[in-house]
């Protein structure tokens, strides 16, 4: 097995048409995308805390 074939593969996403929303689906659009966001900042933070903890294990 190659290790190429465990990397993920990394598409960006495809874009939406934001001319054909409605002003409400647009909305929720936007509602959707912040939960991702939050859900991505919550992670760099468990990750940095993580690092932060194996940083000062290291530095003793």
């Amino acid at each position: 097995m190659d290790t190429d074939d465990l990397d993920p593969i990394k598409k960006k996403p495809v874009k939406k048409d934001l001319s054909r929303m409605s002003v409400g689906d647009l909305n929720e659009y936007i509602g959707e995308l912040k939960a991702e966001i939050a859900r991505a900042e919550s992670e760099i933070s468990k990750k940095q805390k993580a690092r932060a903890g194996a940083d000062s294990f290291f530095k003793s």
